[in-house]
């Protein structure tokens, strides 16, 4: 098959799934004979689109036997694993996937006509999960605390809810390529597979100067003088904004304004302070990297000539990192609280801070009445329990280590609600450990309550929050 065939038969084929007819697509791109990465990579989508688990797997395979640094086709065929529920396998082509990103937060499929980008913070979620499910709870709460530092958009809150599910020991969703999304065919070479017509229609054309008796064309004009005889030029582009430098140690930060980078990442530094540390821009994102961890790289090298583009790209420095140098005390150190109630929660909190602050955040993330709430913490060397009020936050934020605290919370009944026994209008079944779980009809002791739309309740022996919704006062008129 031609590439003038292959290239319209590419493109048919994408009409039809743009379409919705995900048959006739399917059939264009097996029509095929020369298949590339990209038409097997869609192949495979098709079929896992259609729970076909076995035959996407195979084209997926084709996909990384024509092009092994292809990363989302490792993504894509660990979700093909993940779903057949052979879960090593499912492992080894996310973390192939991961190691494909060669250290950067996403790769942009779009100049490859793919309008999909890959970040290495979904790579790392979906590892998490692989974890979660195989049972390894540690290394998957590794891998979503990493994917957290990683993360460059608000829209990854799916991160911070899988996050919440691990420190629960639930399951969460897996994170996958949108159905639909295809490779496509380069859009130019698509318009010239249209027939042109360069010749047009023939016109009567007739001279421009009222006395000329010539008909047909103009006869010649004038020649223009003083015409430019170099051509202008081209404007400078505007460069870079700060240093280039080459990263020679893994960072990994501890607070929202460091920035993670990994050996051989080019940054660019925007400003060194006094304190050893470094204003840098890396993919877009600003933020804070050792100034020792970094290395001046000359200019000229970030030109690439034709003859050594594809010569091996040198491994990092194997030297071991420098001390990490002591920050500027102004600059902000998160601290994470880790919060034990019912259900464990974590929080990231600026230490120092009063104790109606910390009480108001622990509040907000449980969604409970501050004035329901007592917490405790265990001084050092000691099992006995403090209850914490202002006197003792000077002495709680001293037993902090290595920027983590734990804290323990249990919640007092609501004397506005206390007691009140209630009936189920509606039953109720409970979808998180939190929740409490009744029937209609059953008679429920509200503790207290939470919000406008929660409560807090009894019923046979457990307790649990439910929306106030469900039930209703038997004392009083409906």
């Amino acid at each position: 098959m031609s590439f003038v065939s292959c290239l319209r038969q590419w493109a048919d084929a994408v009409a039809f799934s743009e379409k919705g007819d995900k048959i006739s697509a399917l059939q264009a791109f097996l029509e095929i004979q020369d298949k590339t990465s990209k038409i097997s990579f869609n192949i495979g989508c098709l079929h896992l689109n259609n729970d076909d688990f076995d035959v996407a797997e195979k084209a997926f395979d084709n996909s990384i036997g024509k092009d092994e640094h292809l990363a989302v086709a490792f993504f894509q065929r660990g979700i093909t694993f993940y779903k057949k529920e052979k879960f090593e396998e499912s492992l080894l082509d996310f973390q192939q996937a991961f190691k494909e990103l060669r250290g950067n937060q996403l790769i942009d499929y779009k100049p490859l006509g793919l309008r999909y980008k890959l970040y290495a913070c979904e790579v790392l979620h979906n590892i998490g999960l692989v974890y979660a499910t195989l049972g390894k709870w540690e290394k998957a709460q590794e891998n979503l605390l990493t994917a957290l530092n990683l993360r460059s958009e608000a829209k990854f809150g799916h991160i911070d809810q899988a996050v919440e599910s691990i420190l629960k020991q639930k399951l969460f969703s897996l994170v996958g390529i949108p159905a639909g999304l295809l490779f496509k065919p380069n859009k130019h070479y698509v318009a010239e597979l249209e027939k042109k017509d360069y010749l047009g229609k023939a016109k009567v054309l007739s001279s421009v100067v009222p006395a000329d008796n010539f008909s047909g064309f103009a006869p010649l004009q004038p020649q223009v003088v003083d015409a430019p005889t170099a051509p202008k030029q081209p404007e400078v582009l505007r460069a870079l904004e700060g240093e280039p430098h080459t990263v020679l140690y893994e960072f990994i930060p501890e607070t929202e304004e460091e920035l993670a980078v990994l050996p051989g990442n080019i940054v660019f530094v925007l400003q060194r302070g006094d304190d050893n540390w470094a204003s840098v821009m890396f993919n877009g994102r600003k933020g804070l990297v050792p100034y020792n961890y970094l290395e001046p790289l000359a200019s000229k090298t970030l030109q690439v000539s034709p003859s050594n583009s594809n010569a091996e790209i040198p491994a990092p420095p194997q030297r071991p990192a420098p001390n990490k140098p002591t920050k500027d005390p102004k600059v902000f150190s998160g601290c994470i609280v880790k919060v034990h109630f019912m259900f464990t929660i974590a929080m990231c909190i600026s230490p120092g801070q009063p104790f109606t602050a910390v009480l108001q955040l622990v509040s907000t993330k449980l969604k409970r009445p501050a004035s329901t709430l007592r917490l405790s913490y265990a001084k050092p060397g000691s099992s006995d329990k403090v209850t914490v009020d202002e006197s003792e936050m000077e002495v709680l934020w001293s037993c902090m280590k290595e920027n983590r605290l734990t804290l323990w919370c249990s919640a007092t009944q609501d004397k506005a609600l206390a007691q009140e026994n209630m009936v189920a209008l509606f039953s109720y079944e409970a979808s998180t450990p939190e929740d409490l779980e009744f029937r209609e009809g059953d008679v429920i002791t509200v503790l207290s309550k939470v919000n406008d739309e929660w409560l807090e309740g009894e019923c046979k022996g457990k307790v649990g929050i439910f929306p106030s919704s469900f039930v209703a006062d038997p004392n009083k008129d409906q």
